[in-house]
């Protein structure tokens, strides 16, 4: 029997339970499809930072490389810890140190889920630059404490990088309806985002059957409101696909909804998988957090892995539970009781 080591970072507040939700469906899926899934958990966290002073061990980075597979449920407990600080700490580390350069987001409706939009026929894949850009951690201040106190952050873009989000962009393009949205300000960043743009031109070339329109941050926000329908796979900036996709969980009904995807392309070390909504510290103890977002994130996961079939059984079984009005209006339904409505839809 195939057998899959996955690395599990349940991390702060509600990550615990999400992930410990989408494990449960994530096995038995696995178990249904005939391979199996190996996890061990690591204590990373806030809580973690507090009794050492680091988010994770120096060899952390090291540990996690054996793995097929990190599965992260939340980082972040502001109120003990700085969000700058647990972000750079874990998260973007793992990000930047196994080259997961392209995030994966997928918005669209499921069944049952009502959104805020009167459009509700949108399928859109964002693909946002995860390794350099405005999240590069370049900069630094000087005279601190001070009236003359200069704080410098420093965004950078290399052709390399730029060139291979582009061309996945590209790719994912064609397997999906040939059409790719591209994302920056080149109006106002005349040097970044220029460059981002002549980048995108050349690799359109090599992509001739793939419509490409361009729009800066601002006309796309208002476009994934008042016309989410006519995107396919819009490609952006780190820090611009960041807000893009907060956005896109919005139009699909929350946060409870937005899964996501760390992805190395080339395999050569391990992809994260992760939902989107943070810790939530607000609820987190009281077992309402909604874990349809974590367990989407590990239904890519098993696709990621190969597991296509085993990917395509837990999707089927989030829609037929929300398409029963299971899990589609916040706090009505308990996380034990989502669960266990997808693992029985899945068996």
């Amino acid at each position: 029997m195939k057998t899959y080591d996955i690395a599990l970072i349940p991390g702060d507040g509600i990550g615990k339970d999400v992930t410990e939700s989408a494990w449960q469906v994530m096995r038995a899926a696995a178990k249904r499809g005939g391979f199996a899934l190996d996890g061990k958990r690591f204590p990373w966290s806030c809580a973690y930072y507090l009794e050492t002073g680091a988010m994770m061990p120096p060899d952390g980075i090291e540990t996690l490389r054996k793995f097929d597979a990190i599965y992260l449920g939340a980082v972040g407990w502001p109120a003990e810890v700085p969000d700058s600080v647990s972000l750079h700490g874990l998260l973007l580390p793992i990000r930047k140190g196994f080259t997961q350069y392209a995030n994966i987001r997928p918005h669209r409706l499921l069944p049952g889920v009502q959104g805020p939009l009167r459009s509700d026929g949108f399928d859109i894949l964002c693909i946002r630059e995860n390794t350099e850009g405005e999240y590069s951690g370049a900069g630094g201040r000087v005279h601190s404490g001070t009236a003359n106190e200069v704080a410098i952050e420093t965004a950078i873009f290399t052709r390399a990088g730029v060139e291979r989000i582009m061309r996945f962009g590209f790719e994912q393009a064609r397997a999906r309806r040939n059409k790719l949205a591209s994302v920056t300000k080149s109006n106002a960043q005349k040097h970044s985002m220029v460059f981002w743009d002549e980048v995108t031109r050349e690799i359109a070339k090599d992509y001739p059957d793939v419509e490409v329109s361009h729009y800066h941050i601002d006309a796309m926000a208002a476009r994934m409101v008042l016309a989410p329908e006519s995107l396919d796979v819009i490609v952006a900036s780190n820090l611009f696909g960041d807000i893009l996709t907060d956005i896109g969980a919005a139009i699909q009904g929350g946060l409870g909804y937005a899964a996501s995807a760390n992805i190395n392309p080339d395999r050569s070390a391990p992809s994260m998988f992760e939902p989107v909504h943070g810790s939530a510290p607000d609820i987190a103890h009281l077992g309402v957090a909604n874990p349809i977002a974590a367990i989407w994130s590990g239904a890519m996961m098993l696709e990621h892995l190969g597991e296509r079939h085993a990917a395509a059984e837990v999707m089927s079984a989030i829609e037929s539970i929300t398409a029963q009005g299971i899990g589609t209006i916040a706090g009505k339904d308990r996380t034990e009781t989502i669960t266990r409505a997808v693992l029985a839809a899945l068996n």
